[in-house]
């Protein structure tokens, strides 16, 4: 009905052209063919099969284990893929292993917590002790070692190795690959792309994918596309050879070691026979150079690079990418090598580089469709680790219409327009540089700068000591300290330093506020979208599963689903008018679905930072609001789901009923030039009633204790409606939506595999924080993963959402946090006021 015109191929699939040889633009362009698209051209600037770009000279380690699921599944895909790949007899993966050192009891635990994510994302992995670490690397200094995290499968990927066997094969099927050819301008016309300029001659296109690494900018601005990317340079120097390599025998035959407690990783270089060939102006360049020891380190300062100003192949001594060694820069990292492996005393370094490759402000990949542009794609900022992983993604999304697997958190719509600008991309991504070995919690909020987005409210809390944690760009209060005289000695049990660590005990006095008085939540941050016009209800029912189709006035809770049935979204929609609606979404990615497919007449229009919105919840709700205003705010008179306009005071509000903490109350959004007056009308109203002002930790405990989902943590689009539990919202006897063949085609294969299945905590002072492993009795593996959790102030238990089969109500399972078996059992929800009566009242 609204999708984007079908246009008609030859079988060979559309004209591609891939901006880019290195590992990205090969593992795409072997992916792209694989599925039916043979007409594929890689052009690239510098000479094949090494053209000079961050692949020519990567040191090509793979470690699997993130605390991201997405980028853990992307790398070990590429471990997998480049597994089953040789040229000439000689592997393009050498699956070494990795060992990762503690030197510190900071890094030992955190490691430990390392080992839960692996277990929960399915990569094997074992702490091991000193004396294990020592064996699998003689030269250690054991005193100085606390233990290892060991991953069997992890290892050495042979970057340009695999492009020359990815290129192969994808010539083979019919792409070619072009070097020498530097591209001059993207051709378009009427918001498509057309072709790409080179300097010999124009490649006419249906899709333009922009794999050009740290020279996505360059590409970008060709094709009229931000691309927020940082490129830097990272110290990677090698020894004199070192006869205690030798021992042992064999084709790097000890794990890559990673010293991230001072930022180093260490990796074995063997003789030119069995050696890592990508440090070289082509593959077989490298001089022979013995068993050494590559040494990467990101404790120095960063060193950001203009691509703009990056010379061709051509005009420069030796590959662009690679930059002049500085070694002031890497002598302390030297130091702390020696003190680790005392046999580096006497050697030295005897060669080594600055090696130029991509940040963006939050360390992920740059994936999917230009919004600016149509049919001009991103993949950029991936390492190595994770390239035949976005390979895979993006020719999936590409020729299907949707990646295979959840990649939201690299979909380059994420930023918001005010973390877009060059100064904020050149501040985090450097932060991403200086960061990229520390332990970094979950809540951990970015350095400058900040503030960036504030809400109207802003100094009224930071009157009353709000603490301020920070996402989308926006300053979000978690707690505020002027409602520590109202927690209960004793009513929270203490926690451990990780769980305590961006939290306060003030978080169960504002919970108890708004379970028992009534509390003002801050909602700004919460994206609005307007769409209006006299198709909007027809497009909104076919974007969206439930039914819309309701007299102005009510409100929705809906979701917007993938071709495959899978959740991208959940949305509640309020119809304000006939063809007027206000719609309640999660990240920029929503915009752009709603934006691209939105037929002619209807208008789609975010207007979140051009207002603002408070929750008021709890019992006292309506005392607090109904004297402000001449609308009726009765039950009778303002229903649960339902909207109105009305005047709180002076202030003209959109007032819908609804409630993410299980309270009685309403959500009211406003211009953000009356928020001030709103928050204040509201606060002195408040007073007699005992009104507090509450954070985002109380709101994370609220939403969880009464069962309600977090799109993007506890459901993606690798999960449909039914098993992630919001089946209600689908809508089956009415009209086609997005997504409802696919959901038809599962229900024909019966019961989901697996569901969001919530626990408790049988110990009332255990806390854990989400991405933990959950383990059945009698089973070795995790039967799945925690996805968000939060104590349960009100149920006096921590409250954990996880991934699970399907599992009756009172089984016992344990979840794994740090290494501690914590047991806790599967609970029926929602766990509080299952009967609906305090949200009805």
């Amino acid at each position: 009905m609204f999708p984007e015109p079908a246009t008609s191929f030859p079988a060979s699939g559309p004209r591609v052209v891939v901006i880019g040889a290195g590992i990205v633009g090969c593992c795409l362009a072997d992916e792209l063919t694989e599925r039916g698209w043979t007409d594929v051209t890689v052009l690239d600037q510098g000479p094949l099969p090494a053209p000079g770009g961050s692949t020519s000279h990567a040191p090509g380690l793979v470690f699997r284990t993130s605390p991201s699921k997405t980028l853990t599944d992307l790398a070990s895909y590429t471990v997998e893929k480049f597994g089953a790949l040789s040229v000439e007899g000689l592997p393009c993966f050498d699956a070494v292993g990795g060992l990762e050192l503690a030197t510190t009891p900071e890094r030992w635990a955190d490691l430990h917590r390392k080992a839960g994510l692996a277990a929960s994302w399915g990569v094997e992995g074992e702490l091991v002790g000193a004396a294990r670490c020592k064996e699998l690397w003689p030269l250690l200094d054991e005193g100085a070692v606390l233990g290892g995290f060991l991953t069997p499968g992890d290892g050495i990927a042979h970057a340009v190795r695999a492009c020359r066997a990815l290129r192969e094969r994808a010539e083979g099927r019919g792409a070619r690959f072009l070097g020498r050819h530097t591209v001059t301008g993207v051709e378009r016309a009427d918001g498509r792309v057309t072709g790409v300029v080179t300097d010999l001659g124009s490649f006419p296109a249906d899709h333009v994918v922009s794999a050009a690494g740290f020279w996505g900018p360059v590409v970008g601005r060709m094709a009229g596309v931000d691309v927020p990317l940082l490129p830097l340079a990272h110290q990677y120097a090698r020894t004199a050879p070192l006869p205690a390599l030798s021992e042992g025998g064999g084709p790097v035959p000890r794990p890559i070691l990673r010293f991230q407690d001072r930022d180093l990783y260490f990796r074995e270089h063997q003789d030119s026979e069995h050696g890592d060939r990508e440090h070289g102006s082509s593959e077989h360049g490298d001089r022979e150079h013995g068993s050494r020891l590559g040494i990467g380190s990101y404790a120095h300062r960063p060193l950001p690079v203009d691509p703009f100003t990056v010379p061709s192949f051509d005009e420069s001594e030796s590959m662009p990418s690679s930059y002049p060694f500085t070694p002031e820069d890497f002598a302390p990292s030297w130091e702390d090598c020696r003190a680790l492996l005392p046999a580096l005393e006497d050697s030295e370094v005897t060669e080594g580089f600055n090696g130029v490759f991509s940040f963006t402000p939050d360390g992920m990949p740059l994936l999917g469709q230009s919004r600016e542009l149509r049919g001009f794609w991103l993949a950029e900022a991936v390492w190595v680790t994770h390239s035949a992983g976005v390979g895979r993604a993006v020719a999936e999304w590409m020729v299907d219409g949707r990646p295979g697997r959840d990649v939201h958190g690299c979909d380059l719509t994420r930023f918001e327009d005010a973390q877009r600008s060059p100064a904020f991309v050149m501040e985090r991504g450097a932060r991403q540089f200086v960061e990229v070995y520390d332990v970094v919690h979950p809540l951990q909020p970015s350095g400058r700068p900040r503030p960036l987005r504030v809400s109207p409210f802003h100094a009224r809390q930071r009157e009353l000591g709000a603490v301020f944690l920070e996402s989308g760009g926006w300053e979000r209060p978690h707690w505020y300290e002027a409602n520590a005289g109202l927690v209960v000695p004793g009513e929270v049990p203490e926690r451990d330093e990780w769980s305590g660590r961006y939290w306060s005990p003030v978080a169960s006095a504002e919970a108890r506020a708004t379970r028992e008085k009534v509390a003002l939540h801050d909602m700004t941050s919460l994206r609005r979208l307007e769409v209006t016009g006299a198709g909007a209800l027809d497009f909104l029912q076919w974007m969206t599963t439930n039914n819309l189709a309701k007299k102005p006035g009510s409100v929705t809770y809906t979701l917007m689903l993938d071709e495959g049935g899978g959740v991208l979204s959940d949305l509640t929609v309020a119809r304000l008018g006939a063809d007027r609606f206000q719609v309640g979404a999660n990240t920029p990615a929503d915009l752009e679905r709603l934006v691209r497919y939105a037929p002619p007449g209807v208008q789609v229009r975010d207007i979140t930072s051009g207002t603002c919105g408070i929750g008021v919840w709890g019992p006292l709700a309506r005392q607090l609001v109904q004297p402000l205003t001449g609308e009726d705010f009765s039950h009778e008179g303002f229903g649960y789901f339902k909207g109105k306009r009305a005047y709180i005071g002076e202030v003209p509000v959109t007032a819908l009923r609804l409630s993410y903490v299980g309270e009685l109350g309403w959500e009211l959004y406003t211009t953000a030039d009356l928020g001030l007056r709103l928050w204040d009308t509201l606060w002195e109203a408040g007073q007699r009633l005992g009104v507090v002002a509450a954070g985002r930790s109380a709101f994370n405990s609220l939403r969880l204790e009464k069962g309600y989902r977090s799109w993007g943590q506890d459901m993606t689009s690798e999960h449909d409606p039914y098993e992630a539990g919001v089946g209600f919202a689908v809508r089956m006897d009415r009209g086609d939506f997005v997504g409802r063949a696919a959901l038809e085609a599962k229900a024909v294969g019966g019961a989901p595999r697996r569901r969001l299945t919530p626990l408790l905590l049988d110990d009332p002072a255990a806390v854990v924080l989400g991405g933990e492993p959950v383990f059945t009795p009698g089973e070795p593996r995790a039967a799945g993963y925690v996805t968000s959790a939060s104590y349960g102030y009100t149920l006096g238990r921590c409250v954990a959402y996880a991934w699970l089969p399907p599992r009756e109500t009172g089984t016992a399972v344990h979840v794994e946090y740090f290494g501690e078996k914590i047991p806790a059992t599967v609970a029926r929800e929602p766990l509080f006021d299952p009967e609906m009566t305090k949200i009805r009242r």
